[in-house]
């Protein structure tokens, strides 16, 4: 049996038992790592090793924790009520603020997952408080950050145009930045009319308390949340505006807050989603084994190689789409346009169509809980069900992976074949 099919059938296997079983999956991710890393791949553990996302790792724990800190002491309420009255008390347009915001911070350059980083812990704790549907706003953020992800000034956007410059291709900026906005933007639209009004699912037994609630945040801050206020801007300015690694200025920013309010921030480190860490953490590690063994591109490969170019093209929308739900899109992008350009040279398809499609196969997926950005929506929810949660943050990817590929795929790509 090849190397191939019993990594791919070891993904299928652990992904289907961590779904139905109570076991975090991540667990699994990492046991299959080291038997089919060593076993059938004939990697060492320090090459397994490489594979682990240290710096997501440090970006969850440090946003997680600073946005813990910052409930406690009663600022997000704060800001939760600045917003509400930003939209003069019309709850329902939150999530579209949020995707707005998002996709403007990534149309001006900032990195997505910086992005989402900042805006999914505010947007998770409105929909707490306002009874929104977690699911809506979570995706919605994540949405509005790829909708402005492909402008020429946005670090996706520079990246996919200067691959193409590199060859005999020519690709409009204008083309490739309205493809991923119209297309996200329809994406939120169809997720608010179908989801909005779904509840969620509840926490069982209410274990969560919300802190910050016995907090008088009907007056002035009182020192403290305006120093809170202090770091989250100061994180702001430092992760977009000098590109400083947000995840160790959340950690340095929390860590202030709590010596400043020790007996209130005591505890603040459960407001880590250690359970979503080890998920990620073990998912990304076993796919980094696949990538740095071949198999990820051998599969790219593959697809390139079959049939007609409109079916090759199609065929290579979905394994990006199902790749990029496990693995860094940047990382995909990276690989999969010059694999498509010896496709694109000897054949009719659109030059435009097709990398623009490829963009948002790779990109649109990226709710997945495996991806940075859906890994920050599923460590940040608040008074639901971790587990049921879970699976319809699962469900929601999985749509996307069956839909979105077709959807880019016979409105960039088809039209002009």
């Amino acid at each position: 049996m090849s190397a191939e099919v019993i990594s791919i059938g070891a993904l299928l296997v652990m992904f289907v038992v961590g779904t139905m079983l109570p076991i975090n999956l991540g667990i699994l991710a990492f046991v299959a790592t080291f038997a089919v890393g060593t076993a059938s791949l004939g990697l060492t553990e320090d090459e397994i090793f490489e594979g682990f996302p240290a710096k997501l790792f440090v970006t969850i724990v440090g946003v997680t924790y600073l946005f813990s800190v910052a409930r406690r002491n009663g600022t997000i309420d704060l800001l939760v009520a600045a917003g509400v009255r930003l939209v003069r008390g019309k709850v329902a347009l939150i999530p579209w603020v949020l995707f707005l915001v998002a996709a403007l911070l990534t149309a001006f350059g900032t990195f997505t997952p910086a992005a989402v980083a900042i805006l999914a812990p505010i947007g998770m704790n409105f929909a707490y408080r306002y009874k929104l549907n977690p699911l809506v706003v979570g995706m919605m953020v994540i949405s509005g950050g790829h909708a402005g992800a492909f402008s020429p000034l946005a670090v996706s956007g520079a990246l996919v145009l200067g691959l193409v410059d590199k060859t005999e291709l020519h690709v409009s900026a204008v083309t490739l930045f309205s493809a991923s906005f119209l297309i996200n933007l329809v994406l939120s639209a169809l997720t608010y009319v179908l989801l909005a009004k779904r509840p969620a699912p509840p926490a069982e037994g209410s274990e969560e308390t919300a802190e910050g609630e016995d907090l008088d945040v009907s007056g002035r801050p009182d020192w403290r949340q305006w120093l809170t206020l202090a770091c989250l801007v100061a994180l702001v300015v430092g992760a977009l505006g000098f590109h400083l690694e947000i995840g160790f200025l959340a950690l340095a920013a929390g860590a202030l807050l709590a010596l400043v309010d020790m007996k209130r921030q005591e505890k603040a480190v459960d407001g880590v989603s250690w359970s979503t860490l080890l998920l990620v953490a073990g998912m990304m590690t076993y796919i980094a084994m696949l990538e740095k063994a071949g198999i990820i591109e051998n599969i790219s490969e593959h697809a390139a190689g079959l049939g007609a170019p409109v079916a090759v093209a199609l065929l290579l929308c979905f394994t990006v789409a199902i790749t990029s739900a496990f693995a860094s899109s940047t990382a995909i992008l990276t690989a999969i346009i010059p694999i498509a350009v010896p496709l694109l040279l000897s054949s009719h398809l659109s030059a435009a169509g097709l990398i623009a499609a490829l963009a948002v196969s790779t990109t649109i997926v990226d709710t997945s809980p495996f991806s940075t950005n859906g890994a920050l929506v599923l460590s940040n929810a608040r008074g639901v069900d971790p587990r049921r949660f879970y699976r319809q943050v699962i469900g929601y990817t999985g749509g996307i992976v069956a839909l979105g590929p077709v959807v880019a795929w016979g409105t960039l790509v088809l039209p002009w074949s």
